[in-house]
């Protein structure tokens, strides 16, 4: 598609996500001076769109009352994998918006209530993945809603052992983290706050009645504390004398519990729960800060061993 012609339908759908747009607005929205804002609103014009001049200080473009798009047909699953795809984009900011709204704007009362419910109980644990796989609608949407509209949740759940139980939740937030989906809610089966991954529920329906959701910490919180205290092979304590940004540049929230000291104390304690050890001493080294291994042992001598092959990685030449 020719750039100007892409660019006059850009306009359009900028136009058409509501409101006036300043030209100033939209000549940095488009990359043009306004100059070319104006020649593109008349060729929308010429086009018998009803693009309207707005005088003033506030003063832009705006459609006329009344334009709508062409209708678009969209099953629920289709409608929910384009707004999905559109919210974990790392497209420019200016496409996401004005897809989003041409979207929304011709979609059902119903199907669009939905899919806000869905938007509004997303949280992501860092800006989201690409290949991420989207969840099955089926299982998203009265999740979704149930979380948006505080009501509980009949789920039938697979444990990763294989297990089949069935039940009852307040989920609190949908959660997206490393390609994975997770609902965070109260299990009132155990009477305990779970964290559920949604690929292993294989049904979801909402209940009658409502529940008051707690204020702190966000379900995106939640998720991690849940995955970074989730039991493993081995359980590995640390003081790091380094802030808890830095070590969690190498040893993310999701993967390990940082706890701050008081001032003026400027060690760390650090906790993971891992399957296995080896990979350790070269992350513990890549953090460049003084550590103290407080279990287990086996950790200890791993470190040595990793010590000592740089020590002769650094004095081996050719030749020697």
């Amino acid at each position: 598609m020719p750039r100007p012609l892409a660019r006059v339908l850009t306009l359009l759908e900028l136009l058409q996500s509501g409101g006036t747009r300043t030209v100033s607005e939209l000549a940095g929205r488009l990359g043009v001076d306004e100059r070319t804002v104006r020649r593109y609103a008349q060729q929308l014009v010429d086009l018998d769109v009803p693009v309207e001049s707005v005088r003033g200080r506030y003063g832009g473009y705006r459609l006329g009352p009344g334009y709508r798009m062409p209708p678009l047909m969209l099953n629920d699953d289709e409608a929910l994998a384009v707004l999905l795809g559109l919210s974990t984009d790392t497209a420019r900011e200016t496409a996401r918006e004005t897809a989003a709204a041409k979207i929304r704007r011709v979609l059902p009362d119903r199907l669009r209530r939905k899919l806000d419910a869905v938007l509004a109980s997303l949280a992501y644990t860092a800006p989201p993945a690409r290949t991420a796989p989207a969840p099955d609608p089926a299982i998203l949407l009265p999740i979704a809603d149930a979380v948006h509209h505080h009501r509980p949740v009949s789920i039938r759940y697979t444990a990763a052992d294989g297990h089949r139980t069935e039940r009852t939740l307040h989920p609190y937030g949908v959660v997206a983290h490393a390609g994975r989906w997770y609902v965070t809610a109260a299990d009132l089966s155990s009477g305990e706050d779970r964290t559920f991954r949604l690929d292993r529920i294989t049904d979801a329906r909402t209940l009658p009645g409502s529940f008051e959701p707690p204020l702190d910490p966000a379900p995106a919180e939640r998720v991690l504390t849940a995955l970074a205290t989730a039991p493993h092979r081995h359980e590995v304590t640390l003081r790091i004398q380094a802030p808890p940004e830095h070590i969690h540049t190498r040893l993310p929230p999701g993967l390990a519990t940082v706890t701050a000291p008081p001032p003026p104390d400027d060690w760390c304690r650090v906790t993971l729960h891992v399957a296995h050890l080896d990979w350790l001493p070269a992350v513990l080294a890549s953090l460049d800060r003084p550590f103290v291994i407080d279990g287990p042992s086996e950790l200890r001598g791993l470190v040595e061993e990793f010590a000592a092959r740089l020590t002769g990685f650094a004095r081996w030449s050719p030749g020697s």
